[in-house]
């Protein structure tokens, strides 16, 4: 009689713990669950994506994937079906994406929160996709960057025999015997400059007299003029007209004379300023030769030294 009172409690016992199982299955998967709102999207790839899996609005749990299916008019893309709960504003401009939480964790559906102005999606409506980058998607791009790497390498590998090319044929321009002409050159033309320089100086001086001595007597034309002119108000008007044109043509004469003596007063150390130059740039000349003999690739990375101003001796 013991036994089959034990026997009974242990089978009202395996009843009970089997409905209690039954019942955790059930209320896991949402059936026991108020009926949610039905909306569906599309995707080029499921990403591992199964039905049963979370449906996230806003990260938080918001539902359940209903099926996973290609769709039956465009066997390109992957149709997912599922339901969110009734208190989830999903909106007509809410994206549908598949994310992931962790490396370990399963794919979920996350649907964005959308705008705050957009109007509610009604049931059954489709929401617009996102398309998820994968790991297997970065694997190709990668793939796909490697044939461009390698031909940038190329490039960079004909970029340098042409760089090696170029510092040769520096190296013999700027061999012994060129450095030599260019040094001589150089010292011949600061030479000429400096045997110049007085030369002009003297012209100079030599010219403003001159322009001195013609002025004054483009003054005692013009007076003797106005005298020949007083004599023959009373003769012959083409003598009238003749004299009238000389002392215009005298008058335009003095004033070019002025205008060439203001000229050369002005530009004269403006003379000077320029030989100065001529002499600075001889001298940075020399200097760049020589920093081009001792150090070619100053062409490629450039030198950072400090500038000097037209006139300045070297330090």
């Amino acid at each position: 009689m013991t036994s089959k009172r034990e026997e009974a409690a242990v089978g009202i016992f395996v009843l009970i713990a089997a409905a209690l199982l039954i019942g955790t299955v059930l209320a896991v998967s949402g059936v026991f669950s108020a009926g949610g709102v039905s909306h569906y999207t599309y995707f080029k790839s499921a990403g591992g994506l199964v039905p049963g899996a979370m449906v996230r609005y806003g990260g938080m749990n918001a539902g359940k994937v209903k099926t996973v299916r290609v769709d039956p008019n465009d066997s390109t893309r992957i149709e997912v079906d599922f339901t969110v709960q009734r208190d989830i504003p999903v909106k007509t401009d809410s994206i549908a994406k598949i994310a992931v939480i962790g490396a370990l964790s399963d794919n979920f559906v996350e649907i964005g929160t959308g705008t705050k102005d957009a109007a509610l999606a009604p049931p059954g409506s489709e929401l617009k996709s996102a398309e998820t980058v994968g790991i297997g998607d970065i694997a190709d791009m990668i793939g796909n960057l490697a044939p461009v790497a390698n031909q940038v390498l190329v490039n960079l590998n004909q970029r340098l025999v042409e760089l090696q090319t170029t510092t040769a044929r520096i190296n013999d321009l700027l061999n012994d015997k060129n450095r030599a002409n260019v040094g001589a050159s150089l010292g011949n033309l600061n030479a000429m400059l400096a045997d110049g320089r007085p030369k002009v100086q003297m012209a100079t001086a030599r010219i403003l007299p001159m322009l001195d001595d013609l002025k004054a007597t483009m003054k005692q034309a013009n007076a003797v003029l106005s005298h020949v002119d007083a004599l023959v108000v009373e003769n012959h008007e083409d003598i009238r007209t003749i004299v009238i044109e000389l002392k215009e043509t005298l008058f335009t004469a003095s004033a070019l004379m002025e205008q060439l003596k203001n000229t050369t007063d002005n530009n004269a150390d403006n003379i000077d300023q320029i030989i100065l130059n001529i002499r600075a740039t001889t001298e940075n000349v020399r200097e760049l030769t020589d920093s081009l003999k001792s150090n070619p690739s100053i062409i490629i990375r450039g030198n950072n030294g400090k500038d000097r101003t037209p006139g300045e001796q070297p330090k």
